[in-house]
């Protein structure tokens, strides 16, 4: 402490002779020396205390960055919506699409090359959009008229069957163990099990458990789009489930004839007549007993 305070009063000048000669006497006076030398020789500008204050001041504070909480929930809300938007194309484009016509109706569409088809009463359709001008492939459950745009194969699969073309207007009807194909434009390939067959304009095919039967059609487009049901060499119990479609109703047969086969025409909005030819060709009476179901019984 002591030598502390002599080297204090020795910097300012402030040493007694005796308090003097002591601080020379010390073995560190000669480095102290060479310090007090070198420092007489800096310079330093005097200490302007308000200048300094005034230039902190004028110094512009940056303000810490907050994103606010209404900020944050528009952000999460634009990353929904981009997910959603994500989420509703795959299911567009990328996940099957359903076509149907309920009992009763009859359903028009456009595919994606403009392809026009029409779906039958009690029919279904599924397809996928996306390359789909590459893979023109749908499913049908039922009945269906189709006016294909040229491009690609065409192919329409049912479960008894398949279709191919590559333009061209035709029919196609898959109901329970029946398959009909109808050529009315263009040429269309038909697989059924083991056999293969190409129509043309005006042919056309119908396969029942096996057995196949081949026709020639003069008309330019299928009878039902003109709500005409057209049969040929049917038995009544699929002449019974069409009207059932047509109409949007419910029939119970009670008669053991079922065997008799008909080719003809019912007409698709009228039901009391279509009952009436139904009742005459197969010697039956019908009975409405409420407004959606009919009971035939024999004569």
């Amino acid at each position: 402490m002591k030598k502390n305070h002599l080297l204090a009063k020795w910097l300012s000048n402030d040493l007694s002779e005796d308090e003097l000669a002591e601080f020379e006497a010390s073995p560190d006076f000669e480095k102290y020396q060479k310090i007090k030398n070198y420092t007489a020789h800096l310079e330093v500008d005097d200490f302007d205390e308000n200048n300094m204050l005034a230039n902190i001041l004028k110094q512009e504070k940056e303000t810490p960055k907050v994103v606010s909480l209404h900020k944050k929930w528009m952000f999460r809300a634009a990353a929904i919506f981009v997910l959603a938007l994500g989420i509703t194309f795959a299911m567009k484009f990328l996940m099957p699409q359903t076509q149907t016509a309920n009992f009763g109706e009859k359903t028009s569409f456009s595919l994606p090359d403009n392809s026009e088809v029409v779906l039958n009463s009690g029919s279904e359709i599924n397809y996928k959009k996306w390359n789909w001008d590459n893979n023109r492939h749908l499913e049908l459950k039922g009945e269906a008229y189709f006016r294909v745009a040229k491009g690609r194969k065409f192919e329409v699969e049912t479960n008894l069957g398949k279709v191919t073309v590559l333009g061209t207007q035709f029919n196609v009807k898959a109901r329970k163990n029946r398959f009909d194909v109808v050529c009315y434009e263009g040429r269309v390939k038909v697989n059924y099990a083991d056999t293969q067959i190409l129509l043309t304009h005006g042919q056309s095919v119908s396969f029942e458990n096996g057995k196949q039967a081949n026709l020639i059609v003069t008309s330019s487009k299928p009878e039902w789009i003109d709500n005409q049901i057209c049969f040929y060499k049917e038995n009544i119990k699929s002449i019974l489930d069409e009207v059932e479609r047509q109409y949007n109703i419910t029939i119970e047969l009670n008669t053991k004839d079922t065997t008799s086969l008909f080719t003809g025409k019912l007409p698709a909005k009228d039901l009391n007549v279509a009952l009436q030819i139904i009742s005459t060709t197969y010697h039956l009476e019908a009975k409405k007993v409420s407004k959606n179901k009919v009971i035939f019984d024999g004569k």
